[in-house]
């Protein structure tokens, strides 16, 4: 949140849920909005671990525990365009004993949908088509939110400690992220969005390296 905020991105918190018998969150989503957003934060996708002493360590030993990270793309507005040549019309009796019957088959998903209620064959066309569309919108719909949430899981993976892409050490105050083997001190900066932007810049700089290198071998 202080990191957006130093970007002058919004930042919108959605829901929240707190641990059981612990202080602390078990879970929490938002979204962030703003210029380069994702560009900038999908990196922070992973396992996050913080090694710490606890307050309620009496023998000062160091505790371990894990966060892990999911960022997503803002899924996009499913727009619907139903195309003569994608559809099947059959009408009259071939659909039922009513002259004014039409039936609408679109070829590319096989959804089918049959009307009667109007008068005229023109009429329940007209309605048959909403029909289709507002089909057709809540079965892209359903394929968009399962896409997402299989990316979700791909990148939640097993939050094992064995994923870690980042450790948070607060006896040294080091930050370490594995990935480029890059550290910075000074965890009060980091936990005030500060020190975020020499990890990013630099797991930027490793990403285009690496297109770099794709494009001399192609």
């Amino acid at each position: 949140k202080k990191y957006a905020s130093l970007n002058g991105w919004r930042f919108e918190t959605l829901e929240t849920s707190k641990a059981e018998g612990v202080p602390g969150m078990r879970e929490a989503s938002a979204t962030i909005t703003g210029e380069g957003v994702y560009r900038r934060l999908q990196y922070e996708t992973g396992v996050h671990r913080v090694q710490r002493v606890p307050a309620t360590e009496s023998q000062g030993r160091i505790h371990t525990s894990t966060c892990t990270v999911a960022v997503l793309p803002e899924a996009p507005e499913v727009n619907i365009e139903v195309l003569n040549k994608d559809i099947r019309i059959d009408g009259g009796q071939s659909v039922n004993t009513t002259d004014s019957a039409v039936r609408i088959t679109h070829e590319p998903t096989g959804i089918v949908v049959c009307m009667q209620d109007e008068r005229s064959q023109h009429q329940n066309k007209a309605k048959a088509l909403k029909v289709l569309a507002a089909r057709i919108y809540e079965r892209e719909k359903r394929m968009q939110q399962q896409q997402r949430a299989d990316l979700r899981s791909s990148q939640i993976g097993s939050g094992d400690r064995s994923e870690k892409i980042r450790t948070y050490n607060f006896s040294r105050q080091q930050i370490t992220d594995h990935r480029v083997k890059h550290s910075e001190f000074g965890m009060d900066k980091m936990l005030g969005g500060e020190l975020l932007d020499p990890f990013i810049d630099e797991l930027l700089f490793q990403q285009r390296l690496e297109q770099l290198k794709a494009l001399s071998i192609d």
